[in-house]
């Protein structure tokens, strides 16, 4: 545990949170507004976790920021200040480890070059690693193996985009996460200007120049040299500039913390996000941010703890909670190290868990890990489905020090999780070597209650099961509502196009019919005994029953609540009382 005398554990608030984008009901935050002022969820939620298309972003469906002004396209203080009327407090996201190439920093850079007062803002990777590796032939350093052993790829190559800066040479930047370049295709026709050439030279160049696009995306200076040597007409210089007017070009580009401008920047994020109400902020892609030759990229240590308690000194200045987003294997038992160092925790192992239990008619699993948070006191974020993918990884065990620490699930049954949710139309995503070799599943893309194989049964228990566990839990919309995989979307989808197929945006139609639907209005009633009931302020307990069935009780002076269930039947009854007489059913499902 944190033994430094400053150090205070941060504290999640009480209910039930809703999860969603700006846009994901109706046109805009303000038709989600106008559902939770519907008495049909009345007392449901008192949180709203809104996804960072709330912000001005370009690419990752707002993972991207450009800046964080409010996205007036999809948000408006109006909208603000009725979530703030309704008591509903607001978590946002902070993207710590990277801005986009359109943000202002990143302009400012491409613009002005070394003269940019962002020049050190974020990583230019031959800077970093020119120490450390060797220079390839095509204008970036590949760093020594023993290095590059130790990097974690979240995509099939080096983690670097290629700038073009206005001096014409090619610089390297860190991007850890997505990038989308696109050239429009070049002709014989943007080289009339070039008097030298005649129209079939032209016409020769620009196929050749299409072809090594379509191969590499990229055109390297090894590619110009060859083009511009072969022709001998055309000099680099002409080259470099009708290739970029023909470019375009988004990327997540990785913040260099060690500059103490990115630290201001923080600084004035978090005030900001503060003044728009937010009271908890999620730090996405934090355990990436942290970057030294030698260690991993991911989650190492001490700069990942020296960088998450200065971050926390500036939340406690604008009163904010703040925890930090990670996807990890079990068996690391960096959720425990987190934990112990006092800030909440994402549950990621629990949708893995709940299907597991579901589809085993089994609770040993699942009631393993209620009993470590129980135990252990950690301050959780549960939920079911999410704007991200079914973890798998997660529930994995691990190698650590030479010893290996058991998974949650063995790999056995976590591959027969997969082939299910994939049987049943999910779609997976994987983690990379240096080498562009897949080294692991990472996650299941789906909706939760198509992993479930839409059974409407299996759907309401898992709804019942996490409005019972220790915790914050947080509902996705499109749970909330049954929404089943949209392949259209996963299909016309950009980058990480495959996460689309949870994300279906809900017309007011779509609301309408929804609230009608029993699926609907049966999880409404157990997500509001959860938000307003006291017996959750009270003492949770893990009564003994048999393998196939859970029975969990929560007791306060003022209020009593107990799930009893069948996993294999996927039955259950809810029970309520007052703390005084005897409980009553509250809904029941044989």
């Amino acid at each position: 545990m944190n033994n430094d005398p400053e150090f205070k554990a941060q504290a999640l608030p009480k209910g039930v949170m809703l999860n969603g984008y700006p846009d994901s009901i109706g046109k805009s935050l303000s038709d989600t507004v106008e559902l939770l002022k519907r008495p049909e969820l009345k007392n449901a939620f008192s949180m709203f976790y809104i996804l960072p298309t709330f912000f001005n972003s370009d690419l990752d469906r707002g993972f991207s920021i450009i800046d964080y002004n409010i996205n007036e396209d999809l948000v408006s203080p109006e909208d603000l200040g009725d979530l703030n009327e309704l008591g509903i407090q607001i978590k946002l996201d902070m993207v710590l480890n990277h801005l986009s190439v359109r943000s202002p920093q990143f302009v400012d850079l491409l613009q002005k070059g070394n003269a940019s007062h962002y020049r050190d803002f974020f990583i230019d990777w031959n800077e970093f690693w020119k120490a450390h590796g060797t220079m390839g032939e095509n204008d970036h350093v590949v760093p020594h193996k023993k290095h590059l052993d130790k990097l974690f790829m979240r995509k099939p190559d080096l983690p670097i985009l290629k700038m073009r800066f206005p001096d014409g040479s090619l610089q390297s930047y860190w991007n850890t996460f997505y990038q989308k370049v696109e050239f429009e295709e070049i002709t014989a026709e943007d080289f009339k200007h070039i008097k030298e050439l005649d129209p079939h030279e032209a016409s020769n160049i620009a196929q050749s120049i299409k072809v090594v696009i379509e191969n590499k995306g990229q055109l390297e200076s090894v590619d110009m040299h060859e083009i511009t040597e072969s022709n001998g007409k055309l000099t680099r210089d002409e080259l470099i500039s009708i290739v970029c007017c023909k470019r375009e070009f988004l990327g997540q580009m990785d913040l260099n913390a060690r500059s103490e401008l990115v630290w201001e920047f923080y600084d004035e994020t978090l005030r900001k996000l503060s003044e728009y109400g937010a009271k908890i902020i999620r730090l996405d892609a934090f355990a990436y941010l942290h970057k030294q030759p030698g260690q991993s990229n991911f989650f190492n240590r001490p700069g990942t703890w020296d960088y998450l308690k200065r971050l926390r000194s500036i939340a406690q200045k604008y009163q904010l909670t703040i925890f930090p987003e990670i996807h990890a294997e079990y068996g690391a038992g960096i959720h425990k190290e987190i934990a112990q160092e006092g800030y909440p925790i994402y549950d990621f192992f629990f949708p893995g868990l709940v299907i597991d239990a579901l589809e085993r008619g089994n609770n040993k699993s699942l009631l393993r890990w209620i009993m470590e948070i129980k135990t252990s006191g950690y301050q959780t974020i549960n939920m079911l489905g999410c704007h991200d993918g079914i973890p798998v990884l997660d529930l994995r065990g691990k190698k650590v020090n030479g010893t290996y620490r058991k998974g949650l699930l063995s790999d056995k049954r976590i591959e027969a999780t997969i082939k299910l949710i994939s049987d049943r139309g999910g779609m997976t995503k994987n983690l990379y070597s240096a080498d562009g070799k897949k080294i692991d599943y990472y996650q299941v893309n789906a909706t939760f209650f198509s992993a479930l194989g839409e059974d409407e049964r299996k759907l309401r228990l898992a709804r019942a099961i996490q409005m019972f566990m220790p915790g914050l839990p947080q509902v996705w919309y499109l749970d909330l509502f049954a929404g089943t995989n949209d392949y259209a979307a996963a299909k016309r989808g950009r980058t990480a196009g495959h996460k689309e197929i949870n994300r279906t945006t809900l017309e007011i139609i779509d609301i309408e019919l929804g609230l009608k639907h029993p699926i609907v209005r049966d999880q409404l009633k157990l997500i509001r005994l959860r938000n307003i009931s006291p017996a959750f302020d009270g003492e949770m307990k893990i009564l003994k029953s048999k393998r196939h069935r859970l029975h969990i009780t929560w007791q306060h002076p003022e209020a009593t609540a107990t799930l009893k269930a069948d996993l294999r039947k996927h039955s259950f009854t809810v029970y309520q009382g007052n703390g005084k007489d005897e409980d009553e059913v509250y809904m029941s499902f044989k």
